[in-house]
Order: structure tokens, then sequence, then C-alpha cells
């Protein structure tokens, strides 16, 4: 079977973008279509998405294409207000030890990506799962996104033994996000390489058909024709 592929842009930033970049997707054969909607940046300057609007406009490019949408949702509020209109519903790193938002996520029948935390530790982030599985939603895609280490030149490290951990010891599928580990677009196709060929059952990654315009994180971002180099390799599996 195939990997799981996501892709999409960092941030969704207009209607016509994600549409746009939606499309091209779906001409290479991907299922599922990931934007920022919530963006929960560091530098508290940094563009914060679009929010309700972006919602909108993911919701517009999965009527016109057939894409499913993911998106992250940073609170309990927005998990009321929005989660029946997503697909899959991602937790970001930031928000891995949230636990009254995993509860509540917990709740829902509808698939969870579990970021791991930027410095967890493997039971760390099992225990952050059992805040959902405990409340009834065992639908749980685990997603090895790098941690913090003492080296500056890439943005995380990609921790490729956390795949091989989470499959002997939990029966959740583990997905890769190569983009977020490296920083830096050229890792990407290596990284994703290395992450199936060591056992992960999908991929996570950036991608902006305009990389030079984008408004957030375009040093990890991909084109959709680089993405397809990819999707040529880890297919063939």
């Amino acid at each position: 079977m195939n990997p799981i592929i996501i892709a999409g842009p960092c941030s969704v930033e207009s209607e016509e973008q994600i549409i746009r970049i939606a499309k091209k997707l779906k001409d290479i054969g991907i299922e599922y279509l990931r934007g920022g909607s919530f963006k929960a940046r560091t530098n508290p300057d940094s563009f914060q998405g679009l929010g309700e609007d972006a919602i909108k406009y993911l919701i517009k490019a999965k009527e016109i294409t057939g894409i499913k949408i993911v998106t992250e949702l940073l609170t309990i509020e927005q998990v009321h207000k929005y989660a029946d209109l997503i697909d899959i519903i991602q937790i970001g790193s930031r928000n891995m030890y949230n636990y009254e938002l995993l509860k509540e996520v917990g709740k829902l029948n509808k698939p969870v990506i579990l970021k791991r935390g930027l410095s967890a530790t493997y039971n760390e982030w099992l225990n952050a799962s059992r805040y959902i599985s405990n409340n009834g939603n065992n639908n749980i895609i685990l997603c090895e996104r790098g941690i913090r280490t003492f080296e500056t030149e890439t943005r995380n490290t990609l921790d490729i033994q956390a795949i091989p951990y989470i499959k002997k010891h939990t029966n959740y599928k583990i997905i890769v996000d190569p983009s977020h580990a490296a920083g830096n677009n050229y890792m990407i196709k290596p990284m994703s390489i290395a992450a199936i060929a060591a056992g992960a059952d999908g991929l996570i990654i950036e991608v902006h058909d305009d990389i030079e315009h984008a408004l957030s994180d375009k040093e990890q971002a991909i084109t959709p024709d680089e993405l397809k180099e990819i999707l040529d390799i880890v297919n063939r599996g």
C-alpha cells in the first residue's frame, strides 16, 4: 500500500492560492490537503494565519477538487466550532502537553494527528496520546516532526528511530514531517525517502507553488513538481 501523503502550504494565504495548490496536488494523486489556518508562531510578529477565513477557503478547495482537508486547531473553542468541517485535525507540537485540548479531540470520531513535542520523550508523547484514546478516540496518527537538539544548522533534528519504536510499541500509524524537522527544502527529499524506508506510514510535507512569495516558512517548502519526484520514489516501495 502506498504511504499516506499530506501536502500543502504552511499557511492558507487566500482562497485563490489554496484552490490553485489543491488542484495541482490533486493532479499528482494527493488525497489530503494541509493548510495552516490558525498559526501558533514563536515570533508574535510573524503571520498568524487567516483564521476562520482559512477554514472557509479549505472547504471551498475540497468542494472543487474532492481533496480531504487537514488543519491544526489550537483551542477547545476551535474544536467545538470547526471539528465537523475538517477531515483530519492536527494537534501541533506546542500543544502536545495541552491535556484539556487532547481530551476534547478524544471525544470526536475523527482522525487526529498528534505531533511530538519539541523536546518530548517517546513515553511523554505516548502518554499524551492516551489523553485522546482514554476519551474514546483511538483514531490517532502520531507525527515525528523533529526534536530540539544542540544542532543549529537545521530547524530541528529528525528522529528516525522514533518510527520503529512507535511501530513496535503501539498500533498507531506514524507519519513524518521532514519540513519542520529540516527547515531546509533541499533536505526534504532524502529525509522523506529515509522515513519511508524506516517504516513510516506516511509523510506530511509543506508544498507551495510560489515559494518566493510564501507568507511563512518558505525555506522549508517544496514545489508540486518536487513532491512528484518524491512520490515516484516512495510509491515504488
